[in-house]
């Protein structure tokens, strides 16, 4: 059986409000899933990774530059793309199911690409759209996560 993979999307600048949340978030998934895979950088994304490594987890970070050396220090497997934002069409086609955080146009253009290749997408505090799975805590994420990949 192939392992399953979650993505987690959101801003490469977050508060400490959504760093804290992210990192929780990282830490009970890596209980359900088997990688976590992001764009690799800052934000969101190292906080996810970080809480991911301390729940045990693999994670993998799709970078838009050709330097895996751009990858944050929780990053276990960086993809230098060279694409750009481009490579979010590979972050989201990487995942099973997706968990979008809070950001602004590059995680709105990742649910976006969700939606268009049916990838199923929640929702915590990010965008209200229609077709994504809107959550209101990181248990219900979790939950939702592991009712999707039976």
């Amino acid at each position: 059986m192939r392992e399953k993979i979650v993505g987690v999307i959101g801003g490469r600048v977050c508060n400490d409000e959504v760093e804290c949340l992210a990192h929780n978030l990282g830490k009970k998934l890596a209980k359900v899933v088997d990688y976590l895979v992001c764009g690799g950088l800052s934000g969101v994304m190292m906080a996810i990774c970080k809480g991911f490594k301390a729940g045990k987890g693999k994670t993998i970070g799709i970078l838009p530059s050709y330097n895996k050396a751009d990858a944050n220090p929780y990053v276990d497997i960086a993809i230098p793309t060279g694409m750009g934002l481009a490579r979010n069409v590979l972050v989201v086609k990487t995942a099973d199911v997706v968990i979008a955080l809070p950001g602004s146009c590059g995680t709105l253009s990742e649910i976006a690409y969700c939606l268009q290749f049916g990838i199923p997408v929640i929702s915590l505090r990010s965008w209200d759209i229609e077709g994504v799975i809107k959550v209101k805590s990181i248990d219900e994420a979790v939950q939702t996560v592991k009712k999707l990949l039976k």
